[in-house]
């Protein structure tokens, strides 16, 4: 009976543990500021398949435009170089995003460097880059696991799951109104604990996604 009682309870908190895993969608506690207002995002699927939170203009047609201000990247709010994310590191993670959104909006939109008639004005940044530990996997929620669980994630010996987080607006040139905001958390590669390094190559995926979104977004 007591072995019974014992396994019930271990699975109910594998269950709490498998929920509490983290989400894909980014959290509103999560959110930097760079958008001066997040009310109306809804989450939907992206052409890649990733859950994002999207707003757009209910009277947006992508078809009434055929010119883009592209304004690079940033980091916002600036980030702090840590030994797992390093300054040149972090450089080398939003030279690489640059290129490749730059050169997905190129691919369907003509670039231009003034505002006119039927252009959109991109604004984005990336609003953060880090790592937290993987949510236990349901065969390690029994009583002994979850010690050895907790002693290695205490001890930096845990798998941690890299992320980067994007928010991004267009703007139309002509009345200069938003008419699309987008908030999304990508999930890169794991890196073995949290003192292994983060690198472009763990977050690469993620923003080639991003890049191809771009491409094939289209709402007539």
């Amino acid at each position: 009976m007591r072995t019974s009682i014992i396994f019930k309870a271990a699975c109910l908190s594998g269950l709490l543990a498998l929920a509490g895993c983290s989400s894909s969608v980014t959290a509103p506690e999560k959110y930097s500021g760079f958008l001066k207002d997040y009310s109306g995002l809804q989450e939907t699927t992206s052409p890649t398949g990733k859950r994002i939170l999207r707003w757009v203009d209910p009277g947006f047609k992508s078809n009434n435009y055929d010119k883009l201000i592209y304004n690079p990247l940033t980091y916002y709010p600036v980030p702090k170089p840590t030994t797992q994310l390093g300054a040149e590191t972090l450089d080398k993670i939003l030279a690489y995003a640059n290129s490749q959104l730059k050169a997905s909006a190129a691919q369907r939109i003509q670039l231009v460097s003034k505002p006119g008639p039927r252009t959109l004005i991109f604004h984005g940044a990336i609003t953060g880059v880090d790592s937290s530990k993987q949510g236990l996997q349901f065969y390690e929620v029994i009583p002994v696991a979850m010690i050895v669980a907790g002693t290695q994630a205490a001890t930096g010996h845990r798998t941690m799951e890299t992320n980067l987080y994007f928010e991004g607006e267009l703007i139309d040139a002509s009345t200069n109104k938003v008419v699309m905001k987008v908030v999304r958390k990508g999930e890169g590669k794991t890196v073995s604990n949290e003192n292994t390094p983060i690198t472009v190559d763990s977050l690469k995926t993620v923003i080639d996604n991003m890049a191809t979104d771009a491409t094939m977004f289209e709402i007539k």
